[in-house]
């Protein structure tokens, strides 16, 4: 039977509008324009990005499923006995699936997302999928710490489930102190089973970001519509163009939008100017080399415990212990 959980652990720590405008007003007020890449994900954005996913350009996704796929036994194995498993960034949960069905000694699943009407939907189907599984969603921008602590009641081990390569969106410093993060919520013996984009050939990575459907063209320029909807910006769309590439130096792709024509966006009181090809940095996206992300990982409190990779080495998953 289901283990009765407080409906307290059911957390809403969406940012409000004020924290929103704060942190788009300091990116957009930097010489090097920004967006923070959370506010990608409205209810439009997370509905692009899964159709992202299903690119034939885009290999991550794809190729991080069929990892999961085949080493399902070895992974099983790795978790244990009993296990409450959390997830950053759920979105659809579509690889989160797969771990559900297969993996009996999950007792709790916790997806964490900033997308209220998204996270919603996915765990409503997700408890209707799977109800021997308590299915508490967390809103939040999982950047934050998030008070969560439900292992206790499961009698389990806390494992974290990041997919996706979205570690890669930090930089490196700031990726350690998220992997530190995680350390602290898992706590000594606990697990983290990550996803991890591989250094490439760029042109493979070039033609993953640039989709010729002009998808990723749209996720990015969402995120002014989202500015506009949320903030009452006036962001003009078709005035601003995707441009994304690969820093060879840096190891990682950089997503931008591109201003078009020298103009003047209205902000929360404030006017904005933009020189025709000044940029907004909306994204980065890193990839990994094994031996970086080991001592990564090791500066973290974590041990690699066992690593599964596709044949063409594109990505890889990991699952990590706490020490």
């Amino acid at each position: 039977m289901p283990v009765e959980i407080p409906t307290s652990l059911h957390l809403d720590l969406a940012p409000n509008t004020g924290s929103m405008m704060e942190s788009v007003m300091e990116g957009l007020s930097s010489i090097q324009k920004t967006l923070p890449s959370k506010y990608f994900y409205d209810a439009l954005g997370s509905q692009l990005f899964d159709k992202i996913c299903e690119l034939p350009e885009y290999y991550p996704t794809r190729t991080e499923l069929s990892i999961l796929e085949e080493n399902l036994p070895a992974i099983e194995a790795r978790l244990g006995e009993a296990i409450v498993l959390v997830e950053y960034g759920s979105g659809s949960s579509t690889k989160t699936k797969l771990l559900l069905e297969h993996i009996p000694a999950i007792k709790a699943y916790i997806p964490i997302d900033i997308s209220r009407e998204h996270l919603l939907l996915a765990s409503d189907t997700l408890s209707k999928l799977y109800p021997r599984i308590d299915v508490l969603p967390v809103c939040a921008d999982y950047s934050q710490a998030i008070p969560l602590d439900v292992s206790d009641a499961y009698n389990a081990r806390t494992c974290v489930f990041f997919p996706g390569s979205t570690l890669g969106n930090f930089d490196r410093e700031h990726a350690i102190d998220f992997l530190k993060r995680m350390h602290d919520m898992v706590g000594p013996g606990g697990g983290l089973l990550i996803g991890l984009d591989l250094v490439k050939d760029s042109n493979v990575l070039h033609a993953a970001y640039n989709d010729e459907e002009g998808v990723t063209a749209e996720f990015n320029l969402n995120i002014l519509q989202h500015l506009n909807d949320r903030l009452g910006s006036d962001f003009d769309l078709p005035a601003f163009e995707h441009h994304a590439h690969f820093d060879p130096e840096e190891e990682r792709i950089e997503m931008n939008l591109v201003s078009r024509k020298k103009q003047t966006v209205k902000l929360n009181g404030s006017l904005i100017e933009f020189l025709p090809g000044e940029t907004i940095r909306t994204e980065y996206s890193h990839k990994y080399r094994m031996d970086s992300f080991r001592k990564m990982a090791e500066r973290a409190g974590f041990q690699i415990d066992s690593v599964w990779t596709d044949s063409a080495n594109y990505f890889s998953v990991q699952y990590l212990l706490a020490k």
